[in-house]
């Protein structure tokens, strides 16, 4: 017994935002200009992005509450018979209410189990991880799985390096008991030496009794050393995706996608090269998305799935990689 995706869904900011757009909000504040500024070219050829959605005044559960309730609609389930909510996320609305307390608020979902992982980027993998086993040992019968960020509001927009990679989106699966088992391997890791690489939203220990300095603004940006995420994510991206596949006696011709986490287009081509196959293999729509930390994955699986890319029988393999530094990788047979 085990439990299986019957549903996908996702949530999307209305403005999209290019490079054009956003190279002239950074020159302005950096006051750059001519062969100094930030065009779509020196985006893409860094990233591979080039456009991203931000909000307007949505928050992360607005977003997440948006995607659980399209999976309800599209399932046609009931709010109140879903038994767990689990919401990955980085850049959640309050620290408590957990973001899965709140999407239950907004959905009616109110015999739910709720709360909320933080494994950034690899998040909706660990997230997806824990109520598979919820509802596989009969705990739960229904569980929604979210991945949703706001990483405009994380972001320093006078920090060029950062700002054009990340975007705001949500996204979720529902999953339910099933007699067959349809996640049919995972690696889930962690490497917390590393874990000053990443970081986002600093809380410094200041109260009234010690006189430490209270949190200013720019704590809670992110921060990135990018050539260490990127070498993390490249080696350890390769060897979970192999050592998951080999664990069941597949190989990458037995896999019909792998979803990767949607960070940069050149950490995927490094990927697949390292890996010896095709880089058409990996679905990639981070050229309209960018970073959305733990939100692309379930963003990726829903435009799959909504495109009709998806089959019964599919195997496909679900890849993240983020801060902690966490990495994550699960085998799925849709």
């Amino acid at each position: 017994m085990g439990s299986r995706i019957i549903a996908t869904g996702a949530c999307l900011p209305e403005k999209a935002v290019s490079n054009e757009e956003l190279g002239k909000l950074i020159n302005e504040i950096n006051g750059l200009e001519g062969a100094e500024g930030i065009d779509d070219q020196w985006v893409a050829k860094r990233s591979g992005i080039h456009e991203r959605r931000i909000v307007t005044g949505e928050n992360t559960s607005d977003l997440a509450a948006g995607a659980a309730q399209q999976v309800l609609s599209r399932s046609g389930t009931a709010a109140e018979d879903i038994d767990l909510i689990i919401v990955a996320s980085c850049t959640p609305d309050y620290q408590t209410p957990n973001l899965g307390s709140m999407v239950q608020r907004q959905i009616g979902a109110d015999r739910a189990v709720c709360f909320g992982i933080s494994a950034a980027c690899s998040g909706f993998i660990f997230a997806l991880s824990v109520a598979d086993k919820y509802v596989g040992s009969g705990l739960a019968k229904k569980a929604i799985v979210i991945g949703a960020e706001v990483l405009s509001k994380a972001t320093d927009w006078s920090d060029k390096n950062t700002c054009v990679l990340f975007g705001d989106g949500a996204a979720a699966v529902l999953i339910e008991h099933s007699e067959t088992q349809a996640i049919l391997g995972e690696e889930l890791g962690s490497k917390g030496s590393k874990s000053h690489v990443l970081t986002n939203g600093y809380f410094p220990a200041a109260n009234a009794f010690n006189g430490v300095e209270p949190m200013k603004v720019e704590d809670a940006y992110t921060r990135m050393d990018g050539l260490e995420v990127f070498s993390f994510a490249v080696k350890k991206l390769s060897s979970s995706i192999m050592s998951v596949l080999d664990k069941e006696g597949l190989s990458l011709d037995d896999i019909k996608y792998i979803v990767p986490h949607q960070a940069n287009l050149r950490i995927i081509e490094a990927v697949a090269k390292r890996l010896g196959t095709e880089q058409d293999k990996f679905y990639v729509n981070l050229d309209r998305f960018g970073n959305t930390s733990s939100a692309s994955i379930p963003i990726a699986l829903n435009e799959l799935n909504e495109e009709g890319r998806l089959e019964r029988g599919d195997r496909i393999v679900l890849a993240g990689f983020g801060g902690g530094l966490t990495w994550g990788t699960m085998l799925i047979e849709w």
